[in-house]
């Protein structure tokens, strides 16, 4: 099994190929959740994932004759620029396998490193079959997301950087997709400090590391936010590391995804992805779990869909109550509209959108239902934008 050495003669690879990324504490996220949070930003990476250091410890380590045939890799995302991009680095011919959905910012980046990328199947299954027949037909090598020693050693890397920017962490959190970040820096960081506490942490809707560590059948999704670990099938080699060396595993919803996606964007003014924002996710759910604790935890990526995160942050204002949608009832009469958006100005609340609803209501024939969006400042400040039409005579109420 992988020892600490591995993970150690990974780092002098590394030295001057990857960024020794900065590990810091938020104290207002502390503040937020009852413990000492440290962050760890691997998404600062050139590729804006920790995938870069697996990636390149695993192809430093090819022989001249591997070199010569060139790689083949399998991935969607974080993997296939990580593979690209360090493949071109060290002269490289380097074959991308994503499926066919793959957005097409992601195939082009991955192109940018000069890649050759093939879109071939609707899931990743199909895909990395693929990517094997080609290395098999071509002769390429075979370079695995998570499921080899060298690209978990490659992972283990940010553990001892955490450690020696941070020698006092209780605990570390980390996001499970295949299990190579937490294999690589569960193994490091046991063997520095045997009595630090890793806590795994997977979307509850691709539970697939979960169920085969505590033999449960909870079903498997279609999508998540968190496509980064939206994993089906685990690793061999990483499935016994975490039997051995983490100590507990949690699930998280998206909603705890989506809270902490913004709150990390607000407070610290970084930008993560899903799978980057789960260890985060993990101390909101479960707060209990880690009160009065220094806590590590791994924004393992950056790399988000813009439109995806316009979604999640017009929805965290919603849950935030600083995007509100409530309904006023008021005679059909000329003047009602210009008192109700007054009384909203004067409340100090900003309408964004209004709309009319004559035809699909209950009302009497004569009123009208009138929908405003508002942004405010909160929920007690929807509270009284809502008292001060009721004031005025009006029915209004959250809808």
């Amino acid at each position: 099994m992988l020892q600490i050495t591995d993970i150690e003669a990974a780092a002098e690879r590394l030295i001057g190929q990857v960024l020794d990324t900065p590990c810091v504490e938020s104290r207002t996220l502390s503040q937020m959740v009852g413990c000492r949070v440290f962050l760890k930003f691997e998404n600062l990476q050139y590729t804006a994932s920790f995938k870069e250091r697996g990636a390149c410890n695993k192809l430093t380590q090819l022989t001249e004759q591997e070199r010569a045939r060139g790689v083949v890799a399998m991935s969607a995302g974080n993997h296939a620029q990580g593979v690209a991009f360090h493949a071109q680095r060290l002269g490289l011919r380097a074959v991308i396998v994503m499926p066919r959905f793959t957005p097409g910012v992601k195939v082009e980046r991955t192109r940018g490193f000069g890649a050759e990328v093939v879109l071939h199947g609707d899931t990743l299954e199909i895909s990395r079959a693929h990517a094997r027949e080609l290395a098999e037909r071509e002769g390429l090598v075979f370079v695995h997301p998570y499921d080899d020693e060298a690209i978990v050693a490659g992972q283990g890397t940010v553990a001892l950087e955490m450690l020696r920017a941070q020698p006092d962490l209780d605990t570390l959190v980390i996001a499970i997709g295949g299990g190579g970040l937490i294999g690589g820096m569960a193994t490091a960081a046991k063997a520095i400090k045997p009595g630090i506490r890793v806590v795994g942490v997977q979307t509850a809707r691709f539970p697939a590391m979960y169920n085969a560590i505590k033999g449960t059948e909870l079903p498997q999704g279609t999508s998540t936010i968190a496509e980064g670990i939206a994993v089906g099938t685990p690793g061999v080699i990483t499935e016994a590391i975490i039997r051995e060396r983490v100590d507990e595993m949690l699930l998280v919803d998206e909603g705890d995804i989506e809270q902490a996606i913004v709150m990390l964007l607000e407070i610290e003014k970084t930008l993560v992805e899903g799978a980057g924002a789960a260890g985060l996710a993990a101390l909101i759910k479960h707060p209990e779990r880690f009160k009065g604790q220094n806590v590590g935890l791994v924004l393992s990526g950056g790399n988000i869909d813009p439109l995806l995160l316009a979604s999640i942050i017009e929805r965290g204002m919603v849950r935030a109550g600083r995007l509100a949608r409530i309904q006023v009832n008021s005679r059909d009469v000329p003047g009602n509209l210009a008192r109700i958006t007054a009384i909203v100005a004067e409340a100090g609340a900003n309408i964004d959108e209004v709309h009319h609803q004559r035809a699909f209501t209950l009302l009497a024939a004569q009123n009208v239902a009138i929908e405003l969006v508002l942004q405010t400042r909160g929920r007690e400040h929807v509270a009284e934008v809502i008292r001060m039409l009721q004031a005025q005579g009006f029915e209004a109420a959250l809808t």
